[in-house]
């Protein structure tokens, strides 16, 4: 009995001592809570930048704003990213790709973002007062009410769904949008007067640019590209979203749109013959470009007539220094024009590549191919009637 009692209580010893024991390592352990770091106040760690017109996207985190066109915002997956560059393939007769282009400032405008406007065909102030109005405070749900039943068999609802070749394939609802992120825009009006006197944009006009030499090295690049590189840089300077102003509490993303780069109009020949004397003028701006914009609060546009370009190889090039490409193929003049099955339809948006970001490859869409309609005041993307 004795020496049961004495294993009792060698036991209960044991058991104090593997307690203490573990309420030592408990304490000892490495995954403490630490206390509030500078700029947390409730010591939570660090939050994203919460940047009016921007969300963080669903997948990977990264800031997005929108391309002003609610349905192609969904396609790219969320919008645009922050620091990465969209190409859009001009369509023939460069009738769709310029809206596309406006909607994307007039976005900006509308969310307070600075804009930066490069064009060689026609003054930035001239493409500032053309951007479209937009549909706030609801009223885009009515313009579309409209649009709807101006065509007797058209659905009420905003619908984008899968291209002819994917009709298998699970569809997708373009529904409304939150009032802070993305807005349609009435393409048939003109963006209200005092709406544009808030606008902060910067203008660039090659042949206004012209006149004076650049002021670095042009390493091969041509005069109009050099002036151009060099404003982007001094722009993205004076707006301070390049970082160097951390001191910098309100936060900004610069939209920056460039209008038919590598046309000749840029002085660039590689829309004129397949062995140019610039051939790689266009994708060493773009190299610099993407870099400029990757290391800045930036997000770009930039519409390229590639149609034009002689040299595939040189459109291979500009669509690997790009990060998102979307091309726009209008009806007019070829024979699905008169198709009964391209009837309602002015042409086909292709998503040809979408970012994966921080990866040596780019994500390729399951949907690439959509119809798109310029209605009377509304641009939208969608598939034949059934």
């Amino acid at each position: 009995m004795a020496a049961a009692a004495t294993c009792g209580a060698g036991a209960g010893s044991l058991r104090s001592v593997a307690a203490a024991a573990a309420v030592d390592r408990s304490s000892a352990t490495s995954f403490q809570r630490k206390g509030p770091r500078a700029g947390d106040a409730d010591g939570r760690g660090p939050r994203l930048v919460s940047i009016a017109g921007t969300r963080p996207s669903v997948r990977n985190g990264q800031l997005l704003v929108s391309t002003g066109l609610p349905a192609l915002d969904q396609l790219l997956g969320g919008g645009v990213a922050v620091g990465t560059v969209l190409l859009i393939e001009e369509d023939k007769y460069c009738t769709y790709a310029p809206l596309l282009l406006k909607c994307f400032l007039a976005e900006g405008v509308v969310c307070g973002h600075p804009l930066l406007l490069a064009s060689a065909r026609e003054p930035p102030a001239r493409l500032v007062q053309e951007l479209p109005a937009p549909l706030l405070d609801g009223s885009y749900k009515k313009e579309l009410d409209q649009d709807g039943c101006s065509h007797p068999a058209a659905d009420a609802k905003v619908q984008m769904k899968i291209a002819w070749r994917y009709q298998l394939l699970p569809r997708k609802e373009v529904g409304p949008v939150s009032s802070r992120f993305g807005h349609y825009y009435d393409i048939s009006k003109k963006m209200p007067q005092e709406l544009l006197e808030t606008a902060q944009w910067h203008g660039f006009f090659l042949p206004e640019k012209m006149s004076s030499p650049p002021t670095a090295e042009p390493c091969h690049l041509t005069h109009g590209y050099s002036k151009l590189l060099e404003f982007i840089k001094k722009i993205i300077s004076e707006e301070g979203v390049d970082g160097s102003n951390p001191q910098k509490k309100q936060k900004n993303i610069l939209r920056i749109g460039i209008q038919s780069l590598g046309s000749p109009l840029w002085g660039d020949d590689v829309c004129c013959a397949e062995t140019c004397e610039h051939s790689h003028s266009l994708t060493k701006f773009l190299y610099v470009l993407r870099g400029l914009v990757r290391a800045s609060l930036s997000a770009c546009v930039v519409t390229v007539p590639t149609h034009l370009i002689q040299n595939k190889a040189i459109t291979a090039r500009v669509t690997n220094l790009s990060d998102t490409v979307v091309a726009l193929e209008s009806f007019v003049g070829l024979q699905r024009e008169i198709n009964p099955l391209y009837k309602d339809y002015h042409g086909l948006i292709h998503i040809r590549q979408i970012p994966r970001l921080n990866n040596l490859i780019c994500d390729e869409s399951d949907v690439k191919d959509l119809a798109f309609k310029l209605k009377r005041k509304l641009f939208t993307i969608e598939d034949s009637e059934e």
